[in-house]
């Protein structure tokens, strides 16, 4: 049966989050050289680096390895229990291990660190206790600050795990900036979703099957509103006798030249040298472009000839996929 105490959750979860505050402004303060030194060692890492833990430890190793692999340096998460029973054949001499553990003294991590140090490989452990078994058997040693869980029974992980993570965030951070591992190198690693989506070329939004909105300079602005309303982008393009673009007509041009509409033609009504997009650009720079020109269409151009038109793009077809 479930005994309800009358707390008040809000004060409950705002006590938490100071609490785990706390223990990150602490871990902040103890950032020095036995940081900078395992930095090192995942950095010169010619193989994988290893994450392990257990229990909760485990929980948050598999996120340091996720975030390892993610920002450049390749990682992957072993169970210590399964390194016990055939895992070890994952961790190999060019790799590094980083151990979890915050008592320091678990008993499943015996094997893999045995093997670790059997094969000569780099230990980088984190736990609370600097004199632990695990720490004086590693490489170097990651201490956490000594701060109360958050939990009020002082049982279940919360602050040291908040700062276990924090930790590990830290040294994938550094080790990437270490690597000189550029935006465009991240985004390579992360070809699906929203970040995938963006890194797309615009020319993947392009179709073959739809005709371009493309009107001459003497074209008739009644048959340049047809044009523009063929493709539903609201934008025609202007271009001379080589097919060369020269100007756009947007719903603004339509708007400022209204008390011309019956007399004038494309040439007169045009914006003039028109903001465009190679081919082969990113659909995130392309956005970016439009968001810094205040602009909804815009051109897409040849790679061969960067005068041609070869599609029409529209920011919401852009945005699709966001």
């Amino acid at each position: 049966m479930t005994t309800y105490t009358g707390l008040c959750p809000i004060e409950s979860g705002r006590r938490v989050i100071e609490q785990e505050a706390l223990g990150l402004a602490a871990l902040n303060s103890i950032i020095d050289e036995n940081f900078a030194v395992a930095v090192r060692i995942i950095t010169a890492t010619a193989g994988r680096v290893i994450v392990t833990g257990i229990g909760k430890s485990g929980h948050i190793g598999r996120k340091i390895a996720a975030t390892l692999a993610a920002t450049g340096s390749p990682a992957f998460f072993v169970h210590p229990a399964e390194a016990a029973h055939g895992d070890l054949g994952m961790v190999m001499p060019a790799d590094s291990l980083v151990v979890l553990s915050n008592s320091g003294a678990t008993l499943e991590l015996r094997a893999i660190i045995a093997h670790a140090r059997q094969a000569g490989i780099p230990i980088i452990s984190i736990a609370s206790k600097a004199d632990s078994p695990i720490a004086q058997q590693s490489t170097v040693a990651l201490t956490l600050p000594r701060v109360a869980e958050a939990c009020p029974v002082k049982i279940a992980p919360t602050t040291s795990t908040t700062m276990m993570l924090a930790l590990g965030d830290a040294l994938a951070i550094a080790a990437m900036e270490v690597r000189g591992i550029s935006r465009a190198d991240l985004m390579r690693l992360h070809p699906g979703g929203n970040i995938g989506w963006k890194l797309l070329p615009v020319d993947s939004l392009l179709r073959d099957d739809e005709a371009l909105p493309l009107v001459r300079p003497h074209t008739g602005m009644r048959d340049v509103v047809l044009e523009m309303t063929s493709t539903g982008k609201g934008a025609a393009g202007v271009v001379d006798d080589d097919g060369h673009l020269i100007g756009i007509i947007t719903d603004g041009d339509l708007r400022r030249s209204f008390d011309q509409m019956l007399i004038a033609t494309a040439g007169d009504v045009m914006t003039r040298n028109p903001i465009t997009v190679p081919s082969g650009t990113a659909i995130e720079d392309a956005l970016t472009l439009l968001a810094e020109a205040a602009i909804t269409v815009v051109f897409v151009m040849s790679g061969h000839n960067p005068r041609q038109p070869i599609g029409l793009l529209h920011i919401h077809n852009m945005a699709a996929g966001l």
